[in-house]
C-alpha cells in the first residue's frame, strides 16, 4: 500500500499545475473567429457572488462544491465552460464589518477578498480567476452606472 495522504504536499502540486498550465481559463476567441464550444458544446457557471466580509465559511463552501462539480462535469462531457468568480462588495455586511474592525471599507473589502480566493483556490474549485469581478472597483461599476444612465436617456 502506498504511503500516508499528504494533502498539503500533493493538492499544492495539482493547485501549482493547474495555475501554470491555465488548466480553467478560457481564452477570448481572436476578433472574427468563430469561438471554439459555441452554442450546445459551451457552458457557464456561476455561483452566487458572496459578500467579501470576513472568511468563507462552510456555506461557501457548499456552494463552490456545487458550481465546481457542475463545472468539471460539463468539462468532461467535452464542453467548454467558462466559470468565473466574483464578489458582491458594495453593501451593507461589508460596510458593518468595517465599523466593527474600524478599518476603511475599501482595506477591510480587499483584504477580504484577498482571503476568500486563498480558501477557494486551496479547495481547489475549478475557477478561471482571470475573469475575477468585483462590484466596488471602477472597472465594473462603471459599467452599471453607463446601463443606469441608458435607461435614465430612454425614460
Amino acid at each position: 500500500m502506498a504511503g500516508k495522504y499528504d494533502p498539503e504536499r500533493i493538492e499544492t502540486k495539482w493547485q501549482k499545475v493547474w495555475a501554470d498550465e491555465r488548466t480553467f481559463v478560457v481564452e477570448n476567441p481572436a476578433p472574427g473567429s468563430q469561438p471554439q464550444g459555441k452554442g450546445e458544446n459551451a457552458t457557464y457557471v456561476l455561483e452566487m457572488f458572496p459578500y467579501p466580509s470576513g472568511s468563507a465559511h462552510m456555506g461557501h463552501v457548499k456552494n463552490y462544491t456545487m458550481g465546481d462539480v457542475i463545472a468539471r462535469f460539463r468539462r468532461h462531457q467535452g464542453q467548454r465552460v467558462l466559470h468565473p468568480m466574483g464578489y458582491d462588495a458594495f453593501g451593507l455586511n461589508s460596510e458593518n464589518m468595517a465599523i466593527k474592525t474600524g478599518e476603511p471599507p475599501a482595506k477591510f473589502t480587499e483584504e477580504a477578498i484577498a482571503t476568500i480566493n486563498r480558501q477557494l483556490r486551496r479547495l481547489g474549485v475549478s475557477i478561471d480567476w482571470t475573469r475575477e469581478v468585483v462590484t466596488c472597483r471602477p472597472e465594473y461599476y462603471k459599467w452599471t452606472q453607463w446601463l443606469f444612465l441608458q435607461f435614465y436617456k430612454k425614460g
